[in-house]
């Protein structure tokens, strides 16, 4: 089992979380502007590095709060954790 780090918990076996899917992408300042197409690309459509990825994670079984860490893809490695808001730390894989 991983450990993974909350930044308000400290860390936690893994089965405490839940993936939220990539972090920073923000929201459309005017949604129903949008064209199907632009909305669907927004709703399912998400990079897919191999590498370092920044994604979003809540600790449901503990905290409840959500909060971003960087992963390395290739290896599942945390690379780094960060509280939602906060800039996304330099990593080197």
């Amino acid at each position: 089992m991983q450990l993974i780090p909350c930044p308000w918990c400290g860390p936690r076996e893994e089965a405490e979380f839940h993936y939220g899917g990539q972090a920073h992408v923000a929201y459309p300042e005017d949604p129903s502007a949008l064209t199907d197409e632009e909305w669907a690309r927004y709703v399912f459509f998400r990079d897919n590095p191999s590498g370092p990825f920044a994604e979003r994670w809540s600790h449901n079984a503990g905290c409840r709060r959500w909060f971003n860490a960087v992963r390395d893809t290739r290896t599942h490695d945390l690379l780094a954790v960060y509280r939602v808001g906060e800039p996304m730390p330099e990593v080197t894989a």
